[in-house]
C-alpha cells in the first residue's frame, strides 16, 4: 500500500508544465497518446455523464494553421497582429501531438454545468499525470483563441460545451524544478 502511494505521490510531484518551445519534435507513439486518453476516461463523473471529449491532432502544424486562421478571421484589420498570427502558426513546431480538451454538456440538466467542467478538468489532470508517467512533456494552454466562441464553433462544439484548453504533448530534455510559494499549512484549516 505504501509503495503504491509513494509511486502516485512521486508522479504527481514530478508533473510539470513543459512549454512547447522546449519540446524536441520527436514523435510519441499513438499508442502512448491513446493510453493517456484512456486514463482521462477514468475521471470522476456525477451521474455517469462522462463529459470529457478530446480532438487529437497527430500533425501539430495542421492544428496550428487552423488556430492562426481562426485568429485571423476573428480580428479586424486594425486589431490583427502579424506577430500573434506567426506565433499561433508555429507554436506546435516542436510538439508531437496536440489535444483539444472540452466538456460536452450531457442530457441530465439536474447536474450543474459547473460539475461537468470539474469532471472534464479531472480528466485533463489524469492525462497530464499519465504523460508524466511516460516521460512525456505536456502544456495545458488556454491562450490564443482557445476560449473564444469562434474556436468552439470551428471545432463543432455545442452551445453548452466548454473548451478547457489545448494540451501540447512532446518529448523534452527540460525538467523544471517544482515550486510552491505558499506553504501547505497556510492552505489548510483543520477543524476539530
Amino acid at each position: 500500500m505504501e509503495t503504491t502511494f509513494a509511486t502516485i505521490a512521486n508522479n504527481i510531484k514530478a508533473r510539470r508544465t513543459i512549454k512547447p518551445s522546449t519540446m524536441n519534435g520527436n514523435k510519441i507513439p499513438n499508442g502512448h497518446v491513446a493510453s493517456i486518453l484512456e486514463l482521462a476516461d477514468w475521471a470522476p463523473t456525477h451521474g455517469l455523464t462522462e463529459p470529457w471529449r478530446f480532438i487529437v491532432f497527430e500533425e501539430p502544424l495542421k492544428y496550428c494553421a487552423q488556430h492562426a486562421e481562426i485568429y485571423k478571421a476573428g480580428t479586424t484589420e486594425e486589431t490583427f497582429n502579424a506577430t500573434t498570427f506567426a506565433n499561433l502558426s508555429s507554436q506546435g513546431n516542436n510538439t508531437s501531438h496536440v489535444v483539444i480538451a472540452y466538456q460536452k454538456r450531457g442530457d441530465l440538466p439536474k447536474i450543474p454545468q459547473f460539475e461537468e467542467v470539474i469532471a472534464a478538468s479531472c480528466a485533463v489532470q489524469n492525462m497530464l499525470l499519465g504523460a508524466t508517467a511516460l516521460n512525456i512533456g505536456a502544456f495545458w494552454s488556454t491562450g490564443g483563441m482557445a476560449l473564444k466562441p469562434a474556436f468552439a464553433e470551428h471545432f463543432g462544439l455545442g452551445t453548452e460545451d466548454s473548451v478547457l484548453g489545448v494540451i501540447y504533448l512532446g518529448y523534452t530534455e527540460t525538467q523544471p524544478a517544482g515550486v510552491r510559494k505558499i506553504p501547505i499549512e497556510e492552505k489548510i484549516i483543520w477543524n476539530k
